[in-house]
């Protein structure tokens, strides 16, 4: 996506999540890979970083291909790796497919390593990273896609008039294949991976910026795993041509084939949405309410910070404005669907959600002025 005026002052990422297996204990650990390019045709023979001073005092922006690796739960950490443009290797149609050394991403795949130590860590805050290593070899299905619609469409990515975009092809994914961390082996399957992957692309992150997923479902209704159904909410206050919007989230519940849109771009479903967020001493809590014509979907998430990252971007511009964007991979909660019948809103199913894919960040006061 990174074209015209992109090219020098745009990201475009590529996001994995989804959780494996110990090899020895069985115990489930929830990872995520991230393929994240920014201002390409800024390229210099080295990865320019936004954050080294000295680029700063330069006035230089940020370029690079940044793969980003990483764990939730007990040793949360998040590893960056840096490549220059000129070491990357990009396939610019669909099917997308980008490489550089051993690391590699496209539709069916994910290949790759990052090793930090504690001492380059220390050294480097440039680079916005704790110190570990991981290594993958998976191979990906996309099975369930969100498409977000006219947000995305044709027109308005031509036009780059929003300031972030969001396509989530694989809300629904099964990844297979191994991953190593920190020295242990596990193992991924399509039945207990929970996969998700998505992609975004802009000038600019969002503010608030909120995204909750999750395919491992329970009806409470039946007792049963819901096996062809996944929920995903995303967005915040999106900007159209650098005007901000009200708060406002895409959402969406693929309940056993059935289609519960809850997309503000799509004006004839009338679409209305409050959400909230709270942290408290031990956890944070996201409160979602979307309804549109036909049915209505309230959301409840909790996630131990203990187990979530304050994530680390920094935007084309080179700027850090998002100081405090939880995310964890985690999250517990329940979704209630509601469908309109006769005029009124009647419970279809309330669904017990775990494994969920969870964020919140919010710009400091002075920091959304600036933007």
């Amino acid at each position: 996506m990174l074209h015209g005026p992109l090219a020098y002052h745009g990201y475009d990422w590529w996001w994995h999540s989804f959780t494996a297996q110990d090899a020895q204990t069985g115990e489930d650990k929830p990872f995520f890979i991230e393929f994240f390019v920014c201002n390409p045709a800024l390229a210099e023979d080295r990865p320019v970083l936004g954050q080294l001073e000295a680029n700063r005092a330069a006035g230089k922006r940020p370029s690079y291909l940044m793969v980003k690796a990483g764990a939730w739960g007990e040793g949360a950490c998040q590893l960056h790796r840096f490549f220059s443009w000129k070491d990357v290797t990009l396939h610019n149609d669909a099917p997308y497919q980008i490489s550089a050394a051993d690391c590699m991403a496209c539709e069916t795949a994910l290949k790759g390593s990052v090793t930090i130590t504690e001492s380059d860590a220390e050294a480097h805050p440039e680079w916005m990273c704790s110190a570990g290593e991981m290594s993958w070899d998976l191979t990906i299905d996309k099975q369930i896609a969100f498409n977000v619609g006219y947000g995305a469409s044709k027109p308005l990515r031509d036009a780059e008039a929003f300031a972030m975009y969001w396509h989530a092809e694989g809300m629904k994914s099964a990844f297979k294949g191994t991953v190593t961390y920190n020295g242990r082996l596990y193992n991924v399957t399509p039945e207990k991976c929970y996969g998700y992957a998505d992609k975004n692309w802009g000038r600019d992150f969002t503010t608030p910026w909120v995204w909750l997923s999750s395919n491992c479902l329970v009806s409470k209704k039946t007792g049963k795993q819901l096996n062809n159904s996944v929920f995903d909410i995303g967005g915040g206050r999106p900007k159209i041509y650098f005007v901000p919007l009200d708060r406002r989230l895409l959402g969406v519940f693929f309940y056993e084939g059935k289609e519960y849109d809850f997309n503000f771009s799509k004006l004839h479903l009338m679409v209305k949405t409050t959400f909230s967020f709270e942290e408290k001493g031990e956890e944070v809590v996201w409160h979602v309410r979307q309804e549109n014509i036909h049915a209505a979907m309230e959301t409840e998430v909790h996630c131990l910070k203990k187990d979530m990252l304050l994530i680390n971007y920094e935007a084309p511009d080179g700027s850090k404005r998002h100081k405090r964007l939880w995310n964890g991979g985690n999250g517990w909660g329940t979704v209630k669907l509601l469908d309109r019948q006769d005029g009124q809103l009647v419970l279809t199913d309330e669904i017990e959600a775990t494994h969920i894919g969870c964020e919140y960040g919010e710009y400091d006061h002075e920091d959304q002025y600036e933007s």
